[in-house]
């Protein structure tokens, strides 16, 4: 995956909606190659979450509960949140087939946003629409 597709699939992801193409290229640069063998776990409800990944080829099974929730596959994603709070993640994700992904850390994202206020108000900006939109749901 170049950085153009890279890009195209970070612009996706609800997090990053008003996130400048300048700023994604530079989220884009701290993305590495990661590879997941088939039946291997990615990420486990419960447990904490360190990274975000977007899915290049492969696909994934979501669980919650023991329930099967979803699959992923090309150009999908996950984890975000983990980029911003390590807390438990709320899903398990398996590698159903052999998996090409990019992913990212929180130790690699923080600095980006701590040293941009133009990365870091547009997330900031998101995550209160998403909080307004859950309090919404609640009402």
């Amino acid at each position: 995956m170049g950085e153009a597709e890279l890009i195209r699939d970070l612009q996706r992801v609800p997090l990053f909606s008003r996130v400048s193409d300048k700023e994604l290229r530079r989220i884009a640069k701290n993305f590495r190659p990661r590879s997941f063998a088939a039946g291997e776990e990615i990420a486990v409800e419960g447990k904490d979450g360190v990274g975000f990944f977007l899915i290049e080829s492969g696909t994934a099974r979501v669980s919650r509960g023991g329930e099967e929730i979803r699959t992923l596959g090309e150009g999908d994603f996950f984890g975000e949140i983990a980029l911003i709070d390590s807390g438990p993640r709320s899903a398990t994700v398996v590698a159903e087939t052999a998996i090409t992904a990019h992913g990212m850390t929180a130790w690699a994202f923080r600095p980006l946003v701590e040293s941009n206020i133009d990365l870091a108000w547009p997330l900031i900006e998101t995550l209160v629409q998403r909080l307004r939109d859950a309090e919404q749901r609640q009402a």
